[in-house]
């Protein structure tokens, strides 16, 4: 049924805007695109592929993310434009959508509340609510597989992974979308230390973002970069073994009250 008043249309159980609609088309051609690319393809249109992919990804996770949303570091402001502005090649929308989305992520992690909350279903979390016009306010169409990508980082990072840290919430680390998303995967460190410029905090955990910042920083390009001190590392890692120890003594009275009642039967 079409509401004419504001443009509403009502199929699969819920309601749909003009935007939704226009969204949802965009994703099913870029994704139909992409299964047509094998058969034009040339070395050039590889390389350009790549090239932006790295450009317009890392320009998300370093402006979008670590710069504008958790003011990780800072950039002379004409830098500071120039990569929000590679940033808005990626088609995730305007840095102030996209952060004000992400703050609501932190503020409301893993319950309803939360833009792209995993516990409404995967499917919701990883790009259900980039078609939601009543909570939407970022969505990324750049190619299918940055979009994923970073898609990933709000259903895959909250699914499957390692939890390292004890963050009260089901952020993981996940080395796939490590390298996909230019070290974003690294997600249950970043949760852990949300205004650290650094998300891949061992050797190991490629950082391809965290690379380009150190390098602006060499080049006296970045100052003020935040990085979690060892002391907040020890009472961080005090908290988990705390909470680990209470769970383990839980399980274990636990345990304990069949053993007690089948003595008392």
């Amino acid at each position: 049924m079409l509401d004419s008043d504001h443009w509403l249309v009502e199929f699969w159980g819920r309601e749909w805007n003009f935007v939704d609609m226009v969204t949802f088309t965009t994703f099913a051609f870029l994704h139909f695109l992409s299964l047509l690319a094998p058969f034009y393809f040339t070395w050039a249109a590889f390389s350009l592929a790549i090239a932006l992919y790295f450009i317009t990804g890392v320009a998300v996770t370093l402006s979008f993310h670590r710069n504008l949303s958790h003011r990780s570091f800072k950039l002379p402001r004409w830098l500071e434009y120039f990569f929000a502005y590679c940033g808005v090649l990626s088609l995730q929308r305007s840095p102030l959508d996209w952060v004000s989305v992400h703050r609501s992520h932190h503020q409301f992690t893993d319950t309803v509340k939360d833009p792209h909350s995993p516990v409404r279903g995967f499917w919701f979390s990883h790009i259900g609510w980039t078609l939601d016009y009543h909570g939407r306010n970022g969505n990324g169409v750049r190619t299918v597989l940055f979009l994923h990508a970073t898609f990933g980082i709000n259903s895959i990072c909250h699914t499957w992974g390692q939890q390292v840290w004890e963050t009260g919430d089901l952020s993981r680390n996940n080395w796939l979308i490590g390298l996909l998303a230019h070290g974003e995967g690294w997600h249950n460190n970043h949760h852990a230390f949300q205004h650290s410029a650094r998300h891949g905090l061992e050797w190991w955990q490629i950082d391809v973002t965290w690379y380009v910042i150190r390098f602006l920083e060499l080049v006296g390009l970045a100052t003020d970069v935040k990085l979690p001190t060892e002391t907040q590392k020890k009472q961080r890692a005090l908290s988990n073994k705390m909470i680990h120890q209470g769970k383990q003594q839980q399980q274990l009275e636990t345990n304990e009250v069949p053993k007690w009642q089948a003595l008392k039967d």
